[in-house]
C-alpha cells in the first residue's frame, strides 16, 4: 500500500514538472535589448508544423523565430530601408544562417517589406 502511494506521488510530480507553459513576456532585463541584422521569412511548407515552443506555425500570425530570446518575448522588428515596423512574438528557434537574426511569418514580413526580396535589413528591439 505504501509503495502504491509513493508510485502515485512520483508520477504526479513527474506530470507536474513536465507541464510548462510559454511565458507571457520576456524577463524585464531584456526589455530594450536591440540587435541588427537580416530578417527572412518561413517558407510555405512550414505552415502548421510545430515550432520549438510547441505552437503550430501560422503564416497569418505575428510570430517569429530567434536563436536565444525566450519564447513569448514581444519584439519590434523595423525594416532599416523604409522604417516600417511590426511587433511579433517569439515562438520558435532560428534562423541558422549567418547574418540572419530573425525569421518572420510571411504575413509579418509582408507588413514591413516585399516578400519577393526574401531578406531585408532589420533592427529588433525587445518591447515586452
Amino acid at each position: 500500500m505504501q509503495q502504491m502511494k509513493f508510485t502515485g506521488l512520483f508520477f504526479a510530480v513527474i506530470l507536474l514538472v513536465g507541464c510548462s507553459s510559454v511565458p507571457k513576456h520576456s524577463p524585464p532585463e531584456l526589455v530594450g535589448f536591440t540587435e541588427a541584422g537580416e530578417a527572412s521569412f518561413y517558407a510555405n511548407k512550414y505552415q502548421f508544423r510545430q515550432t520549438a515552443s510547441g505552437e503550430r506555425l501560422n503564416q497569418l500570425a505575428d510570430t517569429a523565430a530567434h536563436k536565444t530570446l525566450p519564447f513569448g518575448t514581444q519584439v519590434k522588428v523595423t525594416n532599416r530601408n523604409n522604417g516600417e515596423s511590426v511587433i511579433v512574438k517569439i515562438n520558435d528557434r532560428g534562423p541558422f544562417i549567418d547574418g540572419r537574426i530573425i525569421d518572420l511569418t510571411r504575413s509579418a514580413f509582408g507588413r514591413i517589406g516585399n516578400t519577393s526580396s526574401g531578406v531585408i535589413p532589420v533592427e529588433i528591439e525587445v518591447v515586452k
